[in-house]
């Protein structure tokens, strides 16, 4: 096969990424195309179809083995997008193919800390289970916990993702970066349920 053919199989797996048409990916990594190659941005096509949401087309690469730890030119993998905006389809296959769930994105934090953010439950839950750090610190200062108490909203889920992070063994003895702690967080914004979940953990 020449250098060129594979070459073109890339141009037509990133065609078939733009037009989210899984048969001409099929066929364009079939001919050889470079599942890694990066587009003009710095994208990998995995985490490129991730962010436009296509579950089918993330199948289609990972189980061509297209790595979902591959970050774009921002720091995103499949992995961390889909942790980060509750795409639980998609976080499913990055870690049933080998995501590394200690791996951290431009803010140095895990996915489950923007996923407890935006009140993500069941998203949180996937992200506890396999096991990314409740506890990890961000370059914020924040953790999951104080993530989902400054950028929150105090609503039901985020509620609810405070008292999963609790009960997963997140530690509401960790200040953040002004030695200021989840509780005390939580009632300068008056979010009483979660004022309650914190001192019944104390």
């Amino acid at each position: 096969m020449s250098t060129q053919a594979p070459r073109q199989a890339t141009q037509r797996l990133w065609a078939g990424i733009q037009e989210a048409d899984p048969a001409v990916v099929r066929a364009a990594i079939a001919d050889g195309a470079d599942i890694e190659a990066r587009d003009d941005a710095g994208t990998p096509p995995v985490v490129a179809a991730t962010k436009s949401g296509d579950v089918a087309l993330v199948r289609i690469l990972v189980d061509a083995g297209a790595s979902p730890n591959a970050k774009d030119a921002i720091q995103d993998s499949a992995f961390l997008y889909a942790g980060a905006e509750g795409l639980d389809d998609i976080l499913t296959l990055t870690l049933a193919h080998g995501a590394d769930v200690t791996s951290t994105n431009r803010y140095g934090g895990t996915a489950l800390i923007p996923a407890s953010e935006h009140g993500h439950v069941r998203t949180a839950r996937i992200l506890i289970d396999a096991g990314v750090p409740v506890n990890h610190v961000n370059n914020l200062n924040w953790t999951a916990l104080h993530e989902a108490i400054v950028l929150g909203t105090g609503s039901a889920d985020q509620v609810e993702v405070v008292r999963m992070l609790l009960t997963a063994g997140a530690d509401p003895s960790i200040p953040d970066g002004d030695g200021v702690l989840p509780r005390d967080l939580a009632a300068r914004r008056g979010l009483s349920a979660i004022v309650a979940l914190l001192d019944d953990a104390a």
